[in-house]
């Protein structure tokens, strides 16, 4: 930090103008009135880069035609709020409390109807936001940019991160999402404020960018990529990946996992579960009439007992991933679904029959093992049958609970559906000639 910085720090620190608890919105003297898109930018000890962010901000809403804010979510202990400020844009003082509370904490200040995200670093190119902003005009709700379908300047990517970090988890993520992103950490995306306020982000750090994507997915908004340009870091500027020490990138990438694995949990439970059941299930079918042969393999009691914790576990993993899938329904129709599938008498009754039958093929077992006078009989195709009865009741049990978890989740989830909707902006939100709209 130069001199000039230190004391103008020491400056913000006399006058307590650093931050505030929770935020602290500064407002310039001469500020964007009703804008259509709302550049939104947390920002961490970027002096040396927000002046010609701003710039390249200006020359982005010049060529795209809009009228825009730029606000500024700072949480510096530098002059990037102050210069910031200086140049004209609003500044949302913060506590340093990670990258995803930024956003969070930005939120209720958007005045947008679309919303840019990105970094003051001047790696991504503001300049060119006007992709961002067409595929919103022509009904986009989320748009991704992608470095991959862009261009990618030597060295602006460490190989970690290009070969095998971000292709390896958007391949994941594709897969398990049946979806088609190129690039799902690219920093660089927009999306309506009535979409961002409908997800309510939740992630505090770098996991933010997965929860977004899973949320999207779930909320079926409508999504595009747009190719962007991705450069190296300026002159005398560490990343803040490179600020916070080597494992950084490993503890991010940890942290994304743990995203992905809870905002993405329906995807991991259901389909996996889905097989387990089928598989479970075909073979108790087919040996609950005995053993047989498939080929030279033969099965008997033991594959059955496999069989039986197979379909166990699938039908608890599916339960579990409709239970996932109604905690983020957006639309809010799951759960009356199931509910009006699962009704109490019709659920009561194919519980107490399922259970009914699964003791009455379990009888001959039972009576089997009393007339051994309590000790287990040989194995024989009565076991096989008390196999196949004991899942039923199992069965019964797990699916009883499920409908009434169901019920419950009815009680206490809020209706999402019903927050305020916020009017599409399209073409008819832009007013004033090109010295207006910024």
């Amino acid at each position: 930090m130069s001199q000039a910085s230190v004391d103008c720090w020491r400056e913000c620190v006399r006058s307590d103008r650093i931050w505030s608890d929770p935020v602290d919105l500064r407002i310039p003297a001469l500020d964007a009135g009703d804008p259509e898109v709302t550049i939104l930018i947390p920002t961490l000890n970027e002096e040396l880069t927000i002046g010609r962010f701003v710039d390249w901000c200006h020359e982005g809403i010049a060529a795209a035609g809009i009228r825009a804010e730029i606000l500024i979510v700072d949480s510096s202990s530098d002059c990037t709020g102050e210069i910031a400020l200086a140049r004209g844009r609003r500044v949302l003082k913060i506590r340093p409390r990670g990258l995803g509370r930024s956003y969070i904490d930005a939120v209720p200040h958007v005045r947008g109807r679309f919303v840019i995200m990105g970094d003051a670093d001047c790696t991504y190119d503001f300049r060119v936001i006007k992709p961002f902003v067409d595929a919103y005009r022509a009904g986009a709700e989320f748009v991704m940019g992608s470095r991959f379908k862009g261009t990618i300047a030597p060295g602006a990517m460490p190989a970690l991160h290009r070969y095998l970090g971000t292709p390896l988890m958007t391949f994941l993520l594709n897969l398990m999402l049946g979806s088609s992103f190129s690039d799902i950490y690219c920093g660089m995306r927009g999306l309506t404020r009535e979409a961002l306020t409908r997800m309510e982000l939740r992630s505090q750090g770098w996991e933010y960018a997965s929860e977004m994507v899973l949320k999207s997915v779930h909320m079926r908004l409508a999504t595009v990529e747009v190719p962007i340009h991705f450069f190296k870091d300026s002159e005398g500027r560490l990343s803040h990946m490179k600020r916070r020490g080597s494992l950084e990138p490993w503890r991010a990438g940890f942290m994304n996992l743990r995203a992905i694995l809870t905002y993405g949990l329906d995807f991991f439970l259901l389909k996996p579960g889905l097989a387990l059941l089928a598989v479970g299930l075909a073979f108790l079918a087919l040996l609950s009439f005995g053993p047989f042969s498939i080929g030279a393999v033969s099965l008997a009691a033991n594959a059955m007992l496999l069989a039986l914790a197979a379909a166990t576990l699938g039908l608890s993993m599916v339960f579990s991933g409709f239970i996932a899938r109604i905690l983020f329904d957006y639309s809010d129709t799951l759960q009356a679904r199931m509910e009006a599938a699962l009704s109490f008498r019709r659920t009561l009754i194919g519980c107490l029959l399922a259970s009914l039958a699964g003791f009455l093929i379990m009888l001959p077992w039972v009576r089997s093992s009393l007339g051994h006078e309590a000790m287990l009989p040989a194995v024989g195709i009565y076991t096989h049958w008390a196999i196949t009865g004991l899942w039923l009741v199992s069965a019964a049990f797990q699916t009883f609970v499920f409908a009434f978890m169901i019920r419950a989740l009815g009680v206490v989830l809020p209706r999402r559906s019903q927050m305020p909707r916020i009017a599409h902006g399209g073409a008819a939100g832009v007013s004033g000639d090109a010295s207006e709209r910024e």
